[in-house]
């Protein structure tokens, strides 16, 4: 196997154990990315030589026997909406072109702390909205690798590097997971800190993960946890403690609720098969499943995410087209001039309805350990101007509860398909354990495309 194939527990296994130093790993990424960037365009931003000091930094800190962090020497790609002091973060906009922060994020300040570095800024569609940066589909380079955090999961699925940062503010970590064949987490709402992350809508968006498997997924997740003032909603109690989420640790046959949520309509014939497929596959294997129906008020939920992002949108970016005018792009004029005609009552009563459905999802899950449902329509569309359909995300964006997709199988022109597995707020171990018990029973890799 080579470095670059390695996942984010096996390399920092192999770092720890000295099989292997954070620099020869990292070259490993560098080369790779060199290798595949002329075909999937990941990159806004990538120094290798910044990324070569960092990982001897981190191998001459473990050979004096300094102390250590949870991720020491793993290089990780950062979506260019997160400040990075010292790194250009554009936003994908015109309109931070050259910008380059003094104080990095939140997230990146934890995850130095924890001994890992960004070896590089991923490609964004414009803040995190609908305009498609430069990124394809690894699996396939005439179609969308999914938005908006298109460069973090392009990357990953081509190992560039072992694991990569995204947000979520409908479906822009799961869908881009699901359409480029790797493991996608969003974690519950609060539980990594925005503080630092360019705003959509503050009420929906999150800080989410890309990585090879769902344990690597849960380990990064869990180490970058934790209270932060910066983020006026950040949790004041840490659900997460560092795991693997092995799936041997689930030691009961999981209760499962199969919904097809309100817009099963908008799915394939593909990937409709595929779910109902996957559902067989894990009762089959022990799990206790149902099939079940959300209660009705869900069938308006992606209006209350609209009305919510919208509106919050509107004011966060209503500033910044007035003073840089012809520099946003036709969707996020859009998002504005709709944003700005709801009205106060209107955006009271979405953010009410979303408590009121927060509740109903609760009283669901004193029945089910998990729910499982399909991540995305299907196979991504052969498109580069469009990012497609986040409605298979945005029901659990809007409930703020963890939720990951890992890859199931192929579809019949190539591209990978995926199945979500969603848990209840603030129970994200139990709900990584619940994915990893599916993930292993369903059995499947995706492996690296244009190999």
């Amino acid at each position: 196997m080579e470095l670059y194939e390695l996942g984010l527990l096996d390399a920092l296994k192999g770092i720890r154990e000295r099989s292997f130093s954070s620099e020869e790993l990292t070259r490993a990424c560098l080369a790779r990315a060199e290798s595949m960037e002329d075909k999937i365009k990941a990159w806004e931003w990538l120094d290798p030589e910044f990324a070569l000091q960092c990982a001897r930094e981190a191998d001459r800190q473990l050979a004096d026997g300094q102390p250590t962090g949870c991720l020491h020497g793993i290089p990780l790609g950062m979506k260019d909406i997160v400040s990075t002091r010292g790194m250009p973060t554009s936003m994908g906009s015109p309109i931070y072109a050259g910008h380059v922060p003094s104080q990095s994020a939140t997230v990146v300040q934890h995850l130095h702390a924890a001994g890992a570095f960004v070896m590089g800024k991923t490609v964004t569609t414009e803040f995190a909205w609908r305009h498609p940066g430069k990124t394809r589909n690894p699996w396939n380079l005439g179609h969308t690798p999914g938005g908006s955090s298109s460069g973090s999961a392009a990357a990953v699925a081509a190992g560039c590097v072992p694991a990569a940062f995204g947000t979520q503010t409908v479906g822009s970590v799961i869908r881009p997971a699901a359409y480029c064949g790797v493991v996608g987490y969003k974690p519950s709402y609060g539980l990594i800190s925005r503080a630092g992350v360019h705003p959509l809508s503050p009420t929906l968006d999150h800080v989410g993960v890309f990585a090879r498997r769902v344990g690597d997924a849960a380990f990064l997740a869990s180490c970058l946890t934790g209270y932060d003032r910066g983020d006026p909603h950040s949790l004041l109690v840490n659900p997460m403690q560092a795991c693997s989420a092995d799936a041997t640790e689930w030691g009961q046959r999981p209760r499962l609720a199969a919904i097809q949520t309100p817009v099963w309509d908008l799915a394939d014939d593909v990937q409709k098969a595929m779910f109902k497929k996957n559902v067989v596959q894990l009762a089959e294997a022990g799990a206790v499943v149902h099939w079940i129906e959300l209660p009705s008020s869900f069938d308006r939920a992606l209006d209350v995410l609209r009305t919510i992002l919208f509106a919050e949108g509107a004011q966060i970016y209503a500033p910044l087209q007035a003073q840089y005018p012809g520099k946003t792009s036709k969707p996020l004029d859009l998002l504005i001039e709709t944003g700005l005609k709801i009205s106060a009552v209107q955006y009271l009563e979405a953010l009410k309805a979303a408590e009121e459905m927060r509740a109903q999802l609760a009283d669901l899950f004193g029945r089910f350990d998990g729910i499982v449902t399909p991540p995305a329509t299907g196979e991504a569309p052969k498109t580069l101007s469009d990012t497609g359909d986040a409605s298979f995300c945005g029901i659990w964006t809007l409930m703020g509860v963890p939720a990951i997709s890992f890859p199931v199988g192929h579809g019949p022109n190539g591209l990978p398909l995926g199945l979500q597995v969603v848990g209840p707020y603030l129970n994200d171990s139990k709900t990584l354990k619940v994915a990893a018990w599916c993930n292993q029973q369903i059995g499947y890799n995706a492996g690296f495309p244009l190999d």
